[in-house]
């Protein structure tokens, strides 16, 4: 992220809420103020930039009835703090890791889990990324048949491709020992996934905690990852 632009564009917005506030407060338009439409058009950039900087916004701050844009603009204000401060508070507070971005993990993860993470059901977001992946799977190698493990491991298998069972070969793959390797270290992988992540986020209770189902969604968007990225040989 272009953490400059973002917080320029932030800034824009909450400048142009400003008077609409006052106005809205004192049921007085001030002449000065930015018409609704520009409004309208800078929290489109506004919400995008803010749901990459505070993903749980919608749920964190509640919505103020007194205010057309006073959630918006809470939002904005603590997304620029928190873009101008990141380099200060990681060194103030001992911990420069870094921090793992939802948003860049592979499109299917992110886009399956994203309204469900924003509304702080974590368990059925990483649900929903593993159902993705399963689905895109099917998707690939045209069937229906089968599907995650036992589809997982009839695509990636050494056997060479059968009618109605394509095989997949992950990216590179020139049949040599390492190639092989990764075959099966997908394989075994996927199995882990949908054994030790799907499965529980499907029939367990309760919630996940936020940093465990960020984990479990980096872990598919691996399998993902490789899943996107293999070429398909059909008979």
């Amino acid at each position: 992220m272009d953490e400059n632009w973002a917080i320029a564009k932030l800034g824009e917005f909450v400048n142009m809420t400003a008077v609409v506030e006052r106005s809205y407060e004192y049921n007085v338009w001030d002449e000065n103020s930015s018409e609704p439409a520009a409004i309208m058009a800078a929290a489109q950039i506004a919400e995008k930039i803010i749901d990459r900087v505070l993903p749980r916004w919608r749920t964190d701050i509640p919505i103020d009835t007194t205010g057309l844009w006073k959630q918006h603009r809470e939002a904005a204000i603590r997304a620029i703090a928190e873009l101008e401060s990141r380099g200060e508070l990681a060194e103030k507070l001992g911990d420069d890791a870094p921090d793992m971005n939802a948003a860049a993990m592979h499109p299917w993860i992110w886009d399956a889990a994203r309204s469900l993470w924003q509304s702080g059901h974590f368990r059925e977001a990483v649900r929903a990324a593993s159902v993705k992946v399963n689905a895109e799977l099917q998707n690939k190698v045209g069937r229906r048949d089968a599907s995650e493990v036992a589809l997982f491991q009839q695509s990636f298998s050494d056997d060479l491709p059968a009618p109605g069972k394509p095989r997949l070969r992950p990216e590179n793959d020139d049949g040599g020992k390492t190639s092989l390797s990764l075959r099966r270290g997908i394989v075994a992988f996927a199995e882990g996934c949908y054994s030790a992540i799907r499965n529980p986020a499907s029939h367990d209770e309760g919630d996940l905690q936020e940093q465990i189902a960020m984990e479990q969604l980096a872990a598919l968007s691996v399998l993902a990852r490789w899943l996107d990225g293999a070429t398909v040989e059909s008979a």
